[in-house]
């Protein structure tokens, strides 16, 4: 009897063991995918974020004037998610966004990315820059990061542990602008 209690104990943890590793091999190559093709914008804006308040700040479509037009866009995996537009526009445009944008901003930081932010005294979580030019995750210090609003979803202890988050970063010098909403 003991040894048919030993075989099945065995069996038993070689399933679970074995559907463990398995489920983490398929989790682990299952990279989040990113969208970049600009054509799509409007049908992510519209239609594919779920909340339209945390998109509402950006333009209802790509501006025409608009140079130098990136997207990134993570659809929903593992309750998170990423959506940033970035474009050059007339100096005089990213200026009045600028204005617009610092006047009703929650948070304001120069460069840097989301781990930065928060770990500032009375931070919050902003983004990473999915539309740079290289693989850098930090905005440049030349980048002014307006938090237009964040929601703690944590729970007590584990502050900022699910939440969202939604600004602009601005480069006046370069004449660009980025929209951003993050959900995690």
């Amino acid at each position: 009897m003991k040894r048919s209690q030993f075989l099945l104990a065995l069996a038993s943890f070689s399933i679970v063991g074995g559907s463990f590793f398995l489920r983490r091999n398929f989790s682990s190559t299952r990279e989040p995918k990113v969208i970049t093709d600009t054509s799509l914008y409007q049908e992510i804006r519209n239609q594919l974020w779920s909340d339209n308040d945390q998109v509402k700040h950006f333009p209802n479509e790509i501006p025409t004037d608009a140079k130098d037009v990136r997207i990134a866009y993570s659809p929903e995996s593992q309750g998170s998610s990423f959506f940033q537009i970035r474009l050059k526009q007339q100096p005089e445009k990213i200026e009045k966004l600028l204005l617009q944008y610092r006047s009703s901003a929650k948070h304001k930081y120069r460069g840097g990315n989301t781990n930065d932010h928060i770990n500032q005294p009375n931070g919050v979580p902003t983004t990473f820059f999915y539309t740079s030019d290289s693989h850098t995750e930090s905005f440049p210090p030349n980048y002014e990061i307006l938090v237009l609003n964040t929601e703690d979803k944590g729970r007590p202890g584990f502050k900022w542990n699910h939440g969202n988050s939604y600004g602009v970063a601005i480069n006046t010098p370069a004449s660009e602008i980025i929209y951003w909403s993050e959900k995690w």
